[in-house]
């Protein structure tokens, strides 16, 4: 198995969070392959994250609705071309096939041969193009141009996970070249409020799930402040966002907030902002 260790074994610890809702009666989802990567090394490695903040098992759970949401929504308005940015263990394109709809995906080698043996061994098609690379430091625009991607498809990006391990010259860079290289285009991510990756919550729930991640050479690095004008510097304006608390909300109404990072972790989604 791929080392569970750093930013790529984090990978493992967010399929293990996932699939824990394939035991739900009544799901927000269903990922019939996640099973395929998982043993018990990744369960336990799940665990130990979980043990000192177990909310943040319901992080994930809950923004894999959202995504899943948005990305048929977006398939639905015409979008035929779909990336998925740093996809770890991704199974959008498995499960969320469509007749017309290209998959691409960029990652670490290791973790798309994994991956990519595992579905494969399993009879799944992986129905998806994968580019195994560094999106931030290879270049992620000529990655695509070389593996026949159409910049002029309607397309949406899916970067999830992703932004809490980079920094603000290395989101902005990534989220500029997709509003001016691709000629339509959304994409929607997830981030952290700044006050989390400074420790300046006064959580200490929080702090302790910062460092463990920290710990596990995975640290967040990066968060935002305003969403409005990080978008519009990029190119983009903001379709919709919301907290994991308002997904919380929405679909767990019975149940009380388990906690206040729920407050502070914001999906979105974002389009080519339209010429003045």
């Amino acid at each position: 198995m791929v080392e569970i260790q750093k930013v790529v074994g984090t990978a493992f610890v967010v399929a293990e969070f996932r699939n824990d809702e394939n035991k739900e009666a009544r799901p927000l989802y269903r990922d019939p392959f996640v099973h395929l990567f998982l043993n018990r090394e990744s369960k336990e490695a799940a665990d130990r994250i979980s043990q000192s903040f177990p909310p943040i098992r319901n992080n994930v759970r809950l923004r894999t609705r959202y995504f899943d949401d948005r990305l048929r929504h977006q398939i639905d308005q015409g979008r035929r071309q779909i990336l998925i940015l740093g996809a770890g263990l991704d199974t959008r394109p498995q499960r969320i096939a469509a007749e017309g709809v290209a998959y691409f995906e960029i990652d670490a080698p290791e973790t798309q041969a994994f991956k990519k043996a595992k579905l494969e061994a399993g009879d799944v098609d992986p129905n998806t193009k994968y580019i195994g690379a560094d999106y931030v430091t290879d270049g992620m625009i000529d990655l695509l141009r070389r593996n026949g991607f159409d910049f002029k498809l309607p397309t949406h990006v899916i970067w999830e996970g992703n932004t809490m391990y980079l920094d603000e010259a290395a989101v902005c860079q990534i989220l500029t070249d997709l509003m001016r290289h691709i000629e339509s285009c959304s994409a929607s991510f997830d981030y952290f409020a700044e006050d989390v990756i400074k420790n300046a919550t006064g959580d200490p729930e929080i702090t302790s799930v910062v460092e463990r991640f920290a710990a596990m050479g995975a640290p967040w690095t990066y968060g935002i402040e305003n969403l409005a004008e990080q978008a519009a510097r990029c190119g983009a304006s903001v379709l919709d966002r919301c907290t994991v608390a308002d997904l919380h909300r929405t679909y767990w109404p019975d149940q009380p907030l388990a906690s206040p990072l729920y407050g502070y972790y914001s999906l979105c989604t974002v389009q080519n902002a339209v010429a003045s």
